[in-house]
């Protein structure tokens, strides 16, 4: 037994290196939608280092071409130089001499648009792989809008069950109403929901959060943004605020016969500017 000591504890020194060497370098900054002060997209160019190689990415927009040229002018307007729009579909994603030109890119940037299309594109392709590996070197990736909802593991698609009043959107807090599918992952302890304050979404997220308080809910307002640094503390930049919803330690979650559900003691911060959050702690960082 004496002997086996020494190549368990070698089992798990190499274990652990490995498993550090796994946890992304990178950064993400979500933001949500509307206008875009030049304070956020000039923090995507900083983050990316200098002379950052820029990735744009227009899947979600209904006329990708136009919006890729839009966002490639509006990098190159605050310094950027070497800006690439990517055009293509699932098959341009998977094609190897294609993608490899973008190997070496540290900014990624997904439109805004529909995120469905996003993930239409994208979602396990080559090219998806790609970018994660952008983010796990050190790299940055964001997005606004559509290209924030498909950040988190579960991705909020826009869509309702039950609730067909059109005029009237998520207009419920109710069990199996809000339509989810699965996003890109790069934050797996979150929900992310956009445009929050300015569309009232608060129904939809508080939801999603009693039926998922593992997951924090994170709702961030037009024209503000989190940055994601890469030991899992955000902090928010912009112009408005971002609220969290924390349902993990929340009592009596439960749902009655019309499918209404409630609980108690569930936690909402409501963060300005400047303000940070430690995602693993879910809980605000004092003195930010």
């Amino acid at each position: 037994m004496r002997k086996l000591i020494p190549f368990l504890l070698f089992f798990i020194l190499i274990s652990a290196i490995l498993s550090a060497e796994k946890k992304p370098q990178g950064y993400l900054v979500i933001i949500g939608g509307g206008d875009r002060p030049e304070t956020i997209m000039k923090r995507i160019l900083e983050l990316g280092g200098p002379k950052p190689k820029i990735l744009i990415i227009p899947n979600a927009s209904s006329e990708p071409a136009e919006t890729g040229e839009r966002l490639k002018k509006e990098f190159s307007e605050l310094g950027g130089q070497n800006i690439h729009v990517f055009m293509g579909d699932r098959e341009k994603a998977n094609h190897d001499e294609y993608i490899s030109q973008f190997a070496d890119f540290n900014i990624v940037f997904f439109s805004g648009g529909d995120q469905s299309r996003l993930t239409k594109d994208l979602l396990g392709t080559k090219l998806l792989a790609m970018i994660k590996r952008v983010y796990e070197r050190g790299g940055v990736i964001s997005g606004t809008s559509a290209g924030a909802a498909v950040m988190s593991q579960i991705m909020i698609t826009g869509d309702e069950r039950k609730n067909k009043d059109t005029a009237n959107p998520f207009c419920l807090i109710e069990a199996g109403n809000v339509v989810t599918a699965e996003g890109f992952g790069f934050l797996d302890r979150v929900i992310i929901d956009q445009h929050f304050i300015k569309r009232k979404r608060l129904n939809r997220l508080i939801s999603l959060v009693m039926e998922n308080p593992s997951k924090l809910g994170i709702g961030i307002d037009e024209s503000t943004a989190i940055v994601v640094y890469p030991h899992q503390i955000f902090e928010v930049i912009g112009e408005s605020q971002v609220v969290v919803f924390d349902a993990n330690k929340s009592t009596g979650l439960r749902k009655n016969e019309k499918d209404k559900i409630g609980a108690h003691n569930i936690l909402m911060h409501v963060l300005l500017p400047g303000e940070k959050f430690d995602l693993k702690k879910r809980k605000v960082v004092k003195g930010s």
